[in-house]
């Protein structure tokens, strides 16, 4: 038998119901490849080995009664800010020390719905709070990618290094992962993998750690464009305990694979051209704008004058709503708890001693701007600079653009433990200059390879598209992707 890892999604649901092996038979492949590999990568903080094999006997059963689900039988890996019910949750975050919730994300539970098969929980940066994973309570994720002829532990990007490097190393068919700035597309691109952050409201944030409540989005980390159509699928949902869910249609994304781009508009902003931008990432940038015109789209510049805001008005609103959802975590209900002479020091104890240093930083800058004499100053200013972001984003859209490409990431992956970004981090917030914009206007982005580095290691290029049309995404996704390849690393461990 072929190794069933290196399998897609969408073969393994198509040998599943053709019965060419069982359910449990590529449960237990995967749960090999984690056990031999994930002391190299870190990706998996909890791997869930018995539920796993018990989820995947009830596919057997349901594929032999010929009531498979969508996703029947594959097994998946769980980014850790998702809750599952009486399993593992901490946001990677000492703070929710031995945290397991007695509830099911309604994002989780729409994939166990469809046949899914959960593997374990995967590592990320701390409240999801990083953009290296590197804020990890349970240390760094490895790239599976390496630099030619170097031997450097490469970081995954984050937050959802964990979901990134799992996808990318064959540790998972597919991944949930969150983007608040970035954190899908970003590690897609370091890692080769494909990843979409959908419009806000199309997947339900109820049982998801809250980092920025008007900018986290969920969605999939996936080997290919198709992949990743299918998982978004399952994931999305209108859902009532949310009151940001958005009750529309989920449409059949697979189906949108394929489709022509023909007459298509496809704006490239000139404001994503940007001052210490590595050259090679410009010439991607052209590869992508040829693949395009070739199939047939046409290929319009235009301007997003406010995309240069967007950077520090996101480093505002986003530590402000990070400074509100994380004070709920004081040691009283649940997760650690350090004591103190009286309530107040017991606080003060369990914050000093539960956060990490970023997310420290983030919540006192937080709270800073919402601070009484500072909030007109910044809060205000920079959700004005948000509204502006937006109507740039509107304008290009009622003049006719269909979607835009731009760079996903300003580099590729670069070392763990990087000298001048651990000293600057404003440098590690400039991972983030190109995906922000999606995040501050609600509007749906995917990451997709483009080919290799000078180094060897994975470059991605993104694509962002109008509300709630997300099939353009996928349908001009997957036109990239036919034309550069599809990338895996080298295998060296």
């Amino acid at each position: 038998m072929t190794d069933l890892t290196a399998l897609t999604i969408a073969d393994a649901r198509d040998k599943l119901k053709a019965k060419e092996f069982t359910a449990r038979e590529l449960t237990d492949g995967y749960l090999s490849a984690i056990d031999a590999a994930n002391e190299t990568f870190n990706a998996y903080v909890a791997v869930t080995g018995d539920k796993a094999r018990e989820m995947a006997t009830a596919s057997d059963a349901r594929l032999a009664a010929g009531q498979a689900g969508p996703l029947e039988g594959i097994p998946l890996g769980i980014k850790d800010l998702f809750a599952t019910e009486g399993v593992h949750t901490q946001a990677c975050s000492h703070i929710l020390d031995k945290f397991e919730p007695r509830y099911e994300s309604t994002v989780t539970a729409n994939l166990w719905a469809d046949g899914a098969v959960m593997l374990g929980k995967l590592n990320m940066d701390e409240f999801a709070m990083g953009s290296s994973n590197e804020t990890s309570f349970y240390g760094p994720v490895v790239n599976p990618w390496r630099r030619t002829n170097s031997n450097m532990k490469l970081v995954p990007g984050g937050s959802s290094g964990g979901s990134a490097a799992a996808v990318a190393a064959r540790l998972c068919a597919g991944a949930t992962a969150t983007d608040t700035g970035g954190s899908i597309r970003q590690p897609a691109a370091f890692t080769g993998t494909v990843g979409i952050k959908p419009t806000y409201g199309r997947c339900s944030r109820w049982g998801t750690v809250a980092f920025a409540s008007s900018l986290d989005q969920a969605g999939p980390i996936a080997r290919d464009v198709r992949d990743a159509a299918i998982l978004l699928k399952s994931m999305a949902s209108m859902d009532a305990k949310d009151t940001t869910s958005v009750d529309r249609p989920v449409p059949d994304y697979e189906a949108a694979i394929g489709r022509s781009v023909k007459g298509l508009r496809i704006g490239i902003p000139r404001e994503y051209r940007v001052e210490g931008m590595a050259p090679e990432i410009e010439t991607f940038w052209q590869r992508g704008i040829a693949m395009l015109r070739d199939a047939g789209a046409e290929i319009v510049d235009v301007s997003l004058p406010h995309t240069k805001y967007a950077l520090p008005a996101y480093y505002i609103v986003a530590p402000a709503e990070a400074s509100s959802n994380l004070a709920r975590y004081d040691g009283v209900r649940y997760g650690l708890r350090v004591e103190g002479r009286n309530v107040e020091q017991m606080y003060e104890n369990t914050r000093a001693s539960g956060f990490g240093r970023e997310v420290k930083r983030r919540i006192m800058i937080g709270t800073y701007v919402l601070s009484a004499g500072y909030y007109d100053a910044y809060y205000l200013q920079a959700q004005k600079v948000r509204t502006l972001i937006k109507r740039d984003f509107e304008t290009a859209f009622a003049d006719g653009v269909d979607a835009f490409l731009t760079p996903a990431t300003p580099s590729a992956a670069f070392g763990i433990g990087d000298e001048d970004l651990a000293a600057d981090p404003v440098a590690m917030y400039l991972n983030d200059i190109f995906t922000v914009t999606v995040n501050m206007a609600g509007l749906p982005g995917i990451a997709v390879p483009a080919g290799l580095s000078v180094e060897g290691t994975p470059l991605g290029l993104q694509l962002i598209g109008r509300p709630f049309d997300e099939e353009t995404l996928f349908s001009t996704a997957s036109v990239i992707e036919q034309a550069a390849g599809r990338f895996e690393p080298e295998r060296w461990w």
